[in-house]
């Protein structure tokens, strides 16, 4: 039975090879027990798994059961309070508003971890996984890392993910295209599946769709690279990486140091696996695999071509004239010159610069990266510098981190959202005005963010290194990750303050005034000239340079850009700290509020919403930017942009009174229902909070008791509430769940109904 371990730095798995600044808190992996589970749990996962196949074309989403499972196991409760329901022509008392939300605190607080955080999936996208098998299987420590356990889940992930058509796409709500379906194809092949295999030969299938559209000759960017390296794919077919752009002098436009974190951290260990024109062996398998997955014989492809053919099911952002012309120079000319004396030195001093920079983004997370896919484009170049590297042993070490199980299967996370669940948990639990109530849920989750804070910078000289200041921030995940992130570190600065004012009896030991300074100082460090906030380093790059995006699937990759939610965030987060610490920084801080406040105006669209970046778009936007108005004193009566952002939620409520917006909002740029005008939970919950606080309630409260019958009303017998659509998105193009959603925004918009509306 699979059991998740929680701040533990041990297992049977390279436990070793593992370093900790904080003694693992935060850290979060399955290890797979076969002497663990009753019978009768045993088969209560097996009803889970067997529940979700049979139902996964419509609801798509895991609802994370086999950790809540453990968890409510291990932290039991007493009798519960039945279920409240309010019929259409009741009005909402307090007394089922409380009754609703004791109910759902309380079983939030019994899938809380020992160490104060709570434990959730951060997944969704089916080609954050294919990439490490590829990289295992081309290391040959596939069947080191991966048990016949792991082996078996992640083969149940992707049988359970294949669309109705044969297909995958790139994330589990997508519809299919070349990307998703060959990398989940390759994957099946390189686990030991057959063409026979899978339910309804599901691999035969996968592999028709494949060639009904085109073969993996069409495969964007990102899946050229991965394939050439396992040796289906050929270099020639793949348009430049060259590491020489770390040669390039700083002020250069276009040099690498100037790109987003999350695109340099690609690029680093892509452009000296490039550099090395590494190909993994040429087993049996890869030869058989050049066969199956195009439509005409692997010698007589035109590998040119194929530089810039991208299947019409994948291309989001099209390349433009500019960067295939500049493609072809580096591909035509450039890149025979370097491989040539006295040019090759260039090249060869290149790839050592790459090399470095990879080490050191390897050494300052502790080897957990900035993210999946750049953890294991790292993990591969370590590989090929030295295969008997202590580096490579690290980065095999801290792959469990990655995983996440539930009952649709093993599946790799982006990485995960600790910290930032935990800052949001602990502002809903308060909301509700039932604190005492709850002392010891919030004093481990203070705990935790007191645990989290990072504490020193990163190494060495580490603006050369293309870094930015992180003493004193809050990351996305937990401490050892190390980066830096301007709203979490907002979000876990407001927490820290709010509990700060709390009796210490009840949550525990203050926060040191010193480490907020510092939350400070890093916050100030990060707002653009716009008044806006980036997410995690200042911006250093001209927004031109996105026309070089190389990527195909996705839309403002490559450099970094202000973002709606980070502004908010750090105008809450900052207004909190100088309510009770008014005179550390003043000026500087009021200044910085002003100007963030102004960008929010600024960028609201004229239907009076907000276009957010990492949820889905327009609920989840519009909820921050009120929130970050607000924050600055303003209200329905003195805020034009406040009653426009009312008008426009305000039309897109839905008959049964709650919001749904799909996914397609994001890429398409324009609110999008969901497919039948479903509701969804915690988009409703956006939606109501907005209201609540621009101050609706007092101009005509009808819009939100509707909004929250149907909150109250969709709550579950055990005081949870339902898994729903996604409801994250990055890169405008590929969503990404957020399972605790479900739980803090729910409980979050009933605390505030019940303060600002029924208790006044």
């Amino acid at each position: 039975m699979w059991k998740l371990k929680i701040a533990e730095g041990g297992g049977s798995r390279g436990g070793a090879w593992l370093t900790t600044t904080n003694n693992h808190v935060g850290r979060q992996h399955w290890e797979f027990d076969g002497e663990a589970g009753t019978a009768e749990e045993l088969a209560q996962v097996e009803l889970m798994r067997t529940e979700f196949k049979k139902n996964r074309f419509r609801f798509k989403q895991s609802s994370d059961l086999l950790m809540r499972m453990q968890l409510t196991k291990e932290n039991p409760r007493g009798p519960i309070a039945r279920a409240v329901k309010v019929k259409e022509t009741e009005e909402i008392t307090e007394e089922a508003t409380i009754t609703t939300l004791r109910r759902a605190i309380s079983f939030y607080s019994t899938i809380q971890s020992g160490d104060g955080h709570w434990p959730a999936e951060s997944a969704g996208p089916l080609f954050f996984l294919p990439p490490l098998v590829l990289a295992l299987y081309i290391t040959g420590a596939i069947n080191a890392v991966l048990s016949p356990e792991h082996r078996k889940e992640i083969i149940r992930y992707i049988y359970n993910h294949q669309n109705e058509d044969g297909g995958w796409g790139i994330h589990i709500e997508g519809h299919s295209t070349i990307f998703g379906s060959v990398l989940s194809y390759i994957t099946l092949r390189l686990l030991g599946e057959s063409l026979e295999d899978g339910d309804d030969m599901a691999v035969d299938r996968g592999r028709k769709w494949i060639l009904d559209h085109g073969g993996a000759v069409g495969v964007p960017s990102w899946g050229k690279f991965l394939l050439t390296v396992l040796g289906v794919y050929e270099w020639d077919g793949c348009n430049p990486t060259p590491p020489e752009l770390w040669l390039l002098p700083y002020f250069s436009p276009i040099h690498p140091g100037k790109m987003s974190c999350y695109s340099r951290s690609a690029y680093r260990p892509m452009s000296y696996v490039y550099g090395k024109r590494f190909v993994g062996p040429i087993t049996g398998l890869i030869q058989s695999l050049r066969r199956e997955i195009y439509i005409e014989p692997y010698p007589e492809i035109n590998w040119n071509k194929a530089r810039n053919t991208c299947a019409k099911e994948d291309l989001y952002y099209p390349h433009p004239l500019m960067q295939d012309m500049l493609s072809g120079f580096l591909h035509h000319f450039a890149e025979p010159l370097l491989k040539r004396w006295p040019f090759s030195k260039l090249r060869e001093k290149a790839l050592g610069i790459a090399i470095e920079n990879v080490h050191y983004e390897d050494e300052n997370s502790r080897y957990l990266c900035i993210g999946c896919l750049e953890k294991v484009l790292s993990l591969l170049a370590c590989w090929i510098e030295d295969p008997n590297s202590e580096a490579y042993k690290r980065h095999l070490a801290r792959i469990p981190d990655y995983f996440w199980v539930a009952e649709d299967g093993l599946k790799m996370q982006s990485f995960g959202s600790q910290m930032w669940d935990a800052a949001f948990a602990i502002q809903a639990i308060l909301s509700a005005n039932l604190s005492e109530d709850y002392g010891p849920t919030l004093k481990k989750a203070h705990s935790f963010v007191k645990a989290s804070q990072v504490c020193e910078n990163p190494s060495g000289d580490y603006r050369k290194m293309y870094r930015h200041t992180s003493k004193g921030a809050w990351t996305f995940s937990m401490q050892d990750q190390g980066w830096q992130v301007s709203d979490c570190t907002a979000e876990g600065m407001k927490t820290a303050v709010l509990l700060s004012q709390m009796p210490q009896e009840l949550v525990g030991e203050k926060i040191e005034t010193g480490r907020l300074y510092d939350a400070v100082n890093v916050i100030l460090s990060l707002q653009s000239d716009s008044g806006g906030f980036p997410a995690w380093e200042p911006k250093r790059a001209y927004r031109w340079i996105e026309k070089l995006n190389p990527t195909e699937l996705f839309e403002d990759a490559l450099i970094e850009r202000d973002y709606v939610e980070c502004t908010s965030s750090a105008i809450q987060g900052l207004q909190i700290f100088k309510k009770f610490h008014p005179e550390h920084r003043r000026k500087e801080i009021e200044t910085c509020i002003a100007r963030a406040k102004q960008y929010i105006e600024n960028i609201q669209e004229s239907d009076g919403s907000w276009s957010g970046s990492w949820g889905i778009c327009y609920t989840y936007g519009t909820w921050f930017a009120v929130e970050g108005l607000v924050a600055c004193g303003l209200n329905y009566h003195n805020s034009p942009s406040l009653q426009k952002a009312c008008k426009f939620l305000l039309s897109k409520q839905l008959c049964d009174g709650g919001w749904g917006e799909s996914y397609l909002s994001s890429s398409n740029k324009v609110y999008t229902n969901i497919e039948g005008n479903r509701s969804n939970l915690v988009q409703t919950s956006w939606a109501l909070l907005s209201l609540i606080n621009a101050g609706q309630g007092e101009i005509d409260p009808l819009a939100i008791h509707r909004g929250m019958r149907l909150l109250i009303n969709s709550q579950m017998e055990d005081g949870d509430f339902p898994q729903q659509e996604i409801t994250g998105v990055f890169m405008k193009n590929c969503t990404l769940n957020y399972s605790s959603y479900r739980n803090i925004f729910p409980i979050w918009a009933l605390g505030e109904y019940r303060r600002r509306l029924l208790q006044t």
